[in-house]
């Protein structure tokens, strides 16, 4: 049982890792799977819109994606329309692009891969490039090849030209190497932009290593008890609805948080050093609801909007 155990906090403590790894074997076999089954390049002139469109199209996607479930994009947008203030406070005017920021960088990292495993595997590039009319790219691709590369070179990834076997094989070769390399620059060029914006963030950070890891455990373990506590409250409060609807009675007054108060939890938080409160809960809990006057001009509209959520 303790072996048990010691696996499985081992596993919880390397979950990022962890998640990393499978988003990079399902890139790759998405990546895999499009090249052998949906992939076939046209060998024409329309080779570079094939081409590219299959080289950021599932990026763009994966991007989207990143953006549409991250929890964090929604609690910085939720009821923004109706309360601008709420982006673009007085207080933490910066404070929307800085998390923004954040949420970016974390959605980018699928796409990244996706690209990353394209173009280390060549076949959208090799496509892409094999239908450029650009004169300077198809300098440089026809360099030192017969002068059928400059007209046939669409037709390079089918194998249908003119020229020799062995120039196709070469050329075809060629455009995969160019792609392998873009790739291993785009893999090093991320890896060293991820290093320095966490070596930035450690150094910026206002609090110490073990207390920023106690931070982090709170705030997952925060996380585990409010959506238990969801369900537990919807349950109750369901149950007791239900139940006064079927026997036409009045229901018993039932404690739930005001407007204002879930508002203010809802808000993302901001590390004080002269308050040691690690979410917006815990700020919220300790300090009371003070109402502001930026609080008091929300309009909530209630009306249809739990479906949408």
């Amino acid at each position: 049982m303790d072996a048990f155990q010691g696996i499985l906090k081992f596993f919880l403590n390397q979950k990022t890792a962890i998640g990393y790894s499978f988003l990079a074997l399902l890139t790759v076999g998405g990546e895999r799977l499009f090249s052998l089954v949906a992939f076939k390049c046209p060998c024409s002139t329309e080779n570079m819109v094939y081409g590219l469109v299959f080289l950021f199209a599932p990026a763009w996607v994966l991007l989207i994606l990143g953006f549409s479930l991250n929890n964090r994009s929604w609690r910085l947008f939720t009821g923004c329309c109706v309360n601008p203030r709420k982006i673009f406070s007085r207080r933490h005017s910066s404070r929307f692009f800085c998390v923004l920021s954040q949420i970016t960088l974390s959605s980018l990292v699928a796409p990244m891969m996706w690209l990353s495993v394209a173009l280390l595997n060549g076949t959208f590039y090799e496509c892409a490039m094999s239908g450029t009319k650009s004169s300077s790219l198809l300098g440089l691709i026809c360099k030192g090849k017969p002068k059928e590369c400059w007209e046939e070179l669409h037709k390079v990834s089918c194998g249908k030209t003119s020229m020799t076997p062995t120039d196709n094989e070469e050329l075809k070769l060629s455009l995969q190497a160019q792609s392998q390399i873009l790739g291993w620059c785009l893999i090093c060029s991320a890896s060293f932009f991820s290093l320095l914006t966490t070596c930035y963030a450690r150094c910026r950070s206002k609090v110490s290593y073990l207390q920023l890891s106690f931070w982090k455990t709170y705030v997952q373990k925060e996380k585990e008890h409010l959506e238990n506590m969801f369900l537990e409250y919807a349950n109750k409060l369901s149950e007791r609805n239900l139940k006064c609807f079927f026997e036409n009675k009045r229901p018993d007054v039932f404690p739930m948080p005001t407007f204002a108060a879930w508002e203010a939890a809802s808000e993302l938080h901001s590390f004080d050093q002269s308050r040691q409160h690690y979410s917006t809960l815990h700020k919220v809990v300790e300090d009371g609801l003070e109402l502001s006057p930026e609080v008091d001009e929300t309009t909530m509209v209630l009306v249809g909007t739990a479906h949408n959520v």
